[in-house]
């Protein structure tokens, strides 16, 4: 994932940032849309127009996307508790918290943690590597 090394230039670049941000929505995208699943099949049951081969159709593919998704919430969980310890953008006396947000808060928080540790870090290298590029 487009890191460097501890400090300043542990920082993502844009490319890394974006793809970061696909996996982390992910998670809340994935349990919007199954919980809509979920409630269609159950009221297309109730109302007994349901069809059991679908059912077992659509649950297959649920529980295949659950398990994708449990995986990238784990690897999402790793790569920011890494990240939290290995940047500067994060305060010292901060870190122990956002660890712990990261935790408990898990796919709410993390959204929030990119935004602030991640995307404005990787816009911020861009602008500064424009800059430099602009003064020879």
């Amino acid at each position: 994932m487009a890191f460097g090394r501890k400090g300043k230039d542990y920082e993502v670049r844009k490319g890394g940032a974006i793809t970061l941000a696909v996996f982390t929505v992910w998670p809340l995208f994935y349990m919007v849309t199954s919980a809509c699943m979920i409630s269609g099949m159950m009221a297309s049951e109730l109302s007994g127009g349901g069809d059991a081969s679908r059912l077992h159709a659509v649950m297959a593919v649920i529980r295949r996307l659950h398990f994708f998704t449990m995986i990238d919430i784990v690897v999402l969980m790793a790569i920011y508790i890494v990240h939290v310890f290995r940047t500067d953008r994060v305060p010292r006396d901060k870190r122990a918290l956002w660890v712990a947000v990261l935790f408990f808060g898990s796919i709410m928080s993390m959204p929030v943690y990119w935004y602030l540790y991640i995307w404005k870090g990787a816009k911020q290298r861009t602008t500064e590597k424009g800059a430099e590029g602009t003064r020879t």
